[in-house]
């Protein structure tokens, strides 16, 4: 399967244009603030780009960043503008191809920034410990459309937990399915480097993710994707697949469900590029002056982690009421566009 998807990104496909869906590829996620640093990315890096979703959350001035799946390095020169001269960028790709882009285009990045903050690797996302990347490194692990391209889920989330400082998060996009596929689908080439065919069971996925230390996974934001190619659906049958951005956080105190020990935050808009709101996830939209009521986990995100100077924490966990309601097993995704928010902590 290594070699196949290799071949896919690195000879079959020449732009974004060669895509036979639109999974891999959509700009109209990029939020307003971001788009702006695409206007300093090389022609060449963005039109060998073939991602999903956004992969860049708030606060990232001077962290430290690693990028699994790079391709072209699109996004690594966009977080390069984020993280300053005085953070760090590394990309890992497996696709010579895709790294020779990436990599004939350094000088003219830095030119562009002022700064070099950004190198690459070649490796597989599920081999990180052969690259010598040292533990408890990275504050954020970003990776746009690319782990459902590896056949090893397990380690790629195993080696994102190690490499990921305590507060750091793994925060990334990728294709997920309503149910488990089956292996007609899971082993169609096409199907596959289309990010359709290794995409992962919603429900399977948060399992694996808890199995590797990530105790309570947030959905960011999702949007059902539409099969135009007759004959991929025709392969697909009645599956439906989303593209969704997930957080993962790495906090050992995270418990497995939402409880309520009657804490709440107010944030302060402090944040430069979110004055009015601060989007944690799909259901914790806190506007800015707002007492919001808060689960222990969702506290310990906030508070533990990189955002904590900017918000106010009322409560402490002297004092359990027991579980938030609606903390269900449904499908987490919308089947429309419908925006998200809302004050309930589940």
């Amino acid at each position: 399967m290594h070699e196949s998807v290799q071949n896919y990104y690195g000879k079959v496909l020449e732009n974004t244009g060669d895509l036979k869906t639109s999974a891999c590829c959509d700009i109209s996620s990029m939020p307003d603030w971001l788009k702006p640093l695409l206007a300093k990315i090389h022609p060449e890096v963005t039109e060998k780009y073939y991602g999903c979703g956004l992969v860049a959350p708030h606060l990232l001035d001077g962290c430290k960043i690693l990028d699994l799946g790079s391709g072209s390095g699109r996004d690594c020169y966009v977080l390069a503008q984020l993280v300053g001269a005085a953070g760090e960028v590394i990309g890992v790709d497996m696709t010579p191809e895709q790294l020779d882009v990436a990599n004939r285009h350094l000088g003219y990045h830095a030119e562009q920034f002022g700064y070099a903050n950004v190198s690459f690797k070649h490796g597989y996302i599920e081999q990180l410990d052969a690259l010598g990347l040292p533990d408890n490194h990275f504050d954020v692990i970003v990776s746009n459309c690319v782990i459902n391209l590896s056949p090893d889920k397990d380690a790629v989330l195993r080696e994102a937990y190690r490499l990921l400082k305590p507060g750091g998060e793994l925060y990334f996009s990728d294709i997920y399915a309503d149910r488990r596929l089956p292996d007609a689908v899971r082993q169609d080439e096409v199907l596959y480097g289309e990010c359709l065919g290794g995409a992962l069971y919603w429900n399977d996925f948060e399992n694996l993710a808890r199995r590797h230390g990530f105790l309570d996974p947030r959905l960011v934001e999702d949007r059902p994707l539409e099969i135009t190619d007759p004959a991929l659906a025709k392969k697909l049958g009645n599956a439906r697949f989303f593209s969704a951005t997930y957080r993962l956080f790495k906090l050992d105190a995270l418990e497995p469900a939402c409880e309520d020990y009657g804490q709440a935050v107010i944030y302060q808009g402090s944040i430069a590029d979110a004055p009015h709101h601060f989007l944690l996830d799909k259901h914790h939209l806190i506007e800015t002056g707002r007492i919001f009521p808060v689960c222990g986990n969702t506290w310990r995100m906030l508070q533990d982690t990189r955002f904590a100077e900017h918000f106010q924490f009322i409560g402490n966990f002297d004092r359990h009421y027991g579980i938030f309601p609606g903390c269900g097993g449904a499908l987490p995704y919308d089947s429309d566009n419908a925006s998200a928010g809302g004050e309930a902590c589940c």
